[in-house]
């Protein structure tokens, strides 16, 4: 169990390929719009629509690396992929969610994928992130994001998921397996404080970056998904159901939009400080919609 204490950044993850598997990093540089390389890559339909684990499970057992020309792929049973950035010039209209914009494609990956996921895509980049607002209902108006579903970075704590899984092995008798943070895909995991704490900060500093936090995560069928695997099951969201649902919806983690007063990258590391800078009382639950 984790224990109440100093807060402190425990570990960082990134997504260079949204909905793709994450990797660890003992450091990396905070940008207005995201951890750098953090879903900056995305699988499209031929229409542009943004394809992700939801609705393709095998896009989890992809394994992306950021490399010097580009992006390096595996994927289980084929060759690897070795895809360069693509020319900025190679525009093409692209949709996430509401975001309506446009990506550089990468047209020399789309066969690879097309074989691995078993239908026609295309790999897109987003050579400028500076193109994507984040929702003005919950964030300013200069905000950035990449690709992530909607906010530049989102942050979970060992005690909350400590307290996840003492439900889930309540729920099933002591059958089910502890479930890892990576189900939550994460991009900065906090130690040293309680359970749900998250959800009361509004503003925090991690290292020498201070976020607003604007709004808690409702999570999605993705979560069922074993990593490992991409085989599904009914954990977490069955035993979130129980302690942390509202508005329909259930809830696990926060957004945060980092403030970079002029704009420079600044670096965090693992082991970093953890202030709350400024929080509400405890008990109304994560940030989310007025109704």
């Amino acid at each position: 169990m984790s224990a109440v204490g100093t807060p402190t950044l425990a570990s960082i993850h990134r997504y260079p390929l949204k909905s793709a598997r994450g990797e660890r990093l003992a450091e990396s540089s905070v940008e207005p719009w995201g951890l750098e390389g953090d879903r900056r890559w995305m699988v499209v339909d031929p229409d542009g629509l943004a394809v992700t684990a939801r609705e393709v499970h095998p896009l989890l057992l992809l394994r992306p690396e950021i490399t010097a020309a580009g992006l390096r792929i595996e994927a289980p049973g084929c060759d690897p992929l070795e895809v360069a950035t693509p020319d900025p010039a190679r525009q093409v209209p692209v949709r996430l969610w509401r975001s309506e914009l446009t990506a550089a494609h990468a047209g020399e990956a789309d066969a690879w994928l097309n074989r691995v996921l078993g239908r026609p895509v295309r790999l897109v980049h987003l050579d400028d992130p500076t193109r994507r607002p984040v929702s003005a209902e919950y964030a300013a108006p200069d905000d950035r994001v990449s690709l992530a579903d909607g906010y530049p970075l989102l942050v979970t704590t060992r005690a909350s998921l400590d307290a996840l899984n003492d439900q889930v092995l309540e729920r099933s008798g002591g059958a089910h397996d502890p479930l890892p943070m990576e189900r939550f895909r994460p991009n900065v995991v906090v130690d040293g404080v309680g359970a749900w704490a998250e959800d009361d900060w509004r503003r925090v500093r991690i290292g020498g970056v201070d976020f607003r936090a604007v709004k808690g995560c409702a999570r999605c069928v993705i979560t069922t998904l074993d990593p490992d695997t991409a085989e599904g099951g009914k954990e977490p969201i069955a035993s979130l159901a129980r302690i942390r649902r509202w508005d329909g919806a259930t809830w696990f983690g926060t957004n945060l939009v980092p403030d970079l007063p002029d704009g420079r990258p600044v670096t965090i590391r693992e082991g970093d400080e953890v202030e709350v800078l400024e929080a509400v009382e405890p008990g109304a639950g994560p940030i989310r919609p007025v109704r």
